[in-house]
């Protein structure tokens, strides 16, 4: 008798209207819509998704990327922190450092054999950064190196790992995130600096300030370019960061772009447009909480800041988009649906003329995960995905689906 009652409470639940709208309205499965990455081409954008070494595993993870995005991100495993091999760093006859790219390799090789192309993500960042990278002899027991040992080694770093890939896997990393989250917000940064670069991140110095200098957000450009040029391939460098359309965040990263595309000259005396694109990071929403959710100004701020950084003479791309959903009402599921529409009409009105200045959209916040850690909850939200936690369609699919249709 309690099997029967368990399997009516169990048919109950899953025919309930909440449950429903966890289903894409049109009843078909993910891989009988027109893929996304289509729909969007039609619009002048890629699409993009993300994935961890982990999600080589999940056949039906892997199935929703490979049907619906052109485009794709590791989430981890092309960051320094990821690639660089401490010991084979220490042993280096040459003093400059190793990295080990068996996870990143398995994943780009992915990438390549199911047709997307991957945003390379990404090569300085301040945040976990190794702290052996900066000591003498890479050992933590020794003091830090000098500035330009540091700096030797940021330029051997940036031009072998953008090496290897294009070397091994020709044209997949189209672009790459050369600098990341460099801005400071609050009392992050020197009020003087109008680039507002990071001199804390939750209480620790920037080790790239101390160590390579205030140019290193400049000078990391340099290499990547340098290194893009002398391989012949076509890679665009993207400054990438958080908070992109808020106003102050916003400035900075304007004041930043002009000094990277001022910070080099040509044989003519020209400055050399080092940087090519904005990474808008659109984590949009309420952070841990509802409130803040489904915000229509923050449609209105994304909008404005994809054209300012246009006028700049950058393409933009909406990098680790994550649209917080916090809830699983049937009004808060709808009113989230809705939102995803608005945000990809705000989208198709941008590129609407001739020039089309967003150039790719990478969805972070895939998938529902009710049960994440507290970071990917309050980051990404549990509930704001494109598929759920059973990789079945959802309402906010679907009407993103039905938007880039028109």
């Amino acid at each position: 008798m309690k099997r029967i009652t368990a399997f009516f409470l169990l048919l109950i639940l899953c025919l309930s209207p909440v449950a429903s709208l966890a289903v894409g309205e049109s009843g078909k499965n993910a891989e009988e819509y027109t893929p996304l990455y289509t729909l969007a081409q039609n619009h002048g954008f890629k699409m993009g998704g993300c994935f961890a070494y982990r999600h080589l595993k999940d056949e039906k993870y892997l199935a929703f990327m490979k049907q619906h995005f052109n485009s794709i991100t590791c989430t981890n495993e092309t960051k320094a922190y990821s690639l660089l091999d401490h010991q084979a760093s220490k042993a280096a006859q040459d003093g400059m450092p190793r990295m080990n790219y068996y996870q990143a390799d398995k994943m780009v090789e992915w990438a390549r054999d199911n047709g997307l192309q991957v945003r390379g993500h990404v090569l300085v960042w301040d945040a976990h950064m190794n702290d052996w990278f900066f000591r003498e002899g890479y050992d933590t027991n020794k003091p830090y190196a000098d500035r330009e040992t540091v700096r030797a080694r940021m330029k051997h770093y940036i031009e072998q790992v953008i090496t290897h890939f294009e070397e091994n896997y020709p044209g997949v990393i189209y672009c790459w995130d050369v600098v990341n989250e460099a801005i400071g917000e609050g009392t992050e940064f020197d009020p003087r600096d109008q680039r507002h670069i990071r001199t804390m991140r939750s209480g620790k110095e920037n080790p790239f300030l101390l160590y390579a200098g205030d140019d290193y957000v400049e000078f990391s450009f340099l290499c990547a370019k340098d290194t893009v040029e002398k391989l012949g391939a076509d890679i665009r460098l993207f400054y990438n960061d958080y908070n992109m359309f808020s106003t102050a965040k916003r400035q900075a990263a304007i004041h930043l772009a002009r000094s990277v595309n001022n910070y080099a000259m040509d044989e003519n005396g020209n400055p050399r447009k080092l940087m090519d694109g904005m990474g808008m990071q659109g984590y949009i929403g309420g952070y841990g909480k509802q409130q803040g959710c489904m915000n229509k100004g923050d449609l209105t701020r994304i909008e404005a800041s994809i054209r300012l950084y246009a006028r700049e003479g950058l393409e933009v791309h909406l990098t680790e988009m994550a649209v917080r959903n916090y809830e699983t009402d049937e009004a808060t599921v709808k009113a989230h649906a809705d939102f995803c529409g608005q945000l990809f009409e705000v989208f198709k009105k941008i590129n609407a003329g001739e020039h089309k200045p967003l150039t790719c959209v990478a969805f972070w916040g895939v998938q529902d995960n009710p049960n994440a850690s507290e970071y990917s909850y309050r980051m990404n939200g549990p509930h704001g995905g494109l598929i759920t936690e059973d990789y079945q369609v959802k309402t906010s699919f679907d009407t993103i689906h039905q938007v880039m249709m028109q």
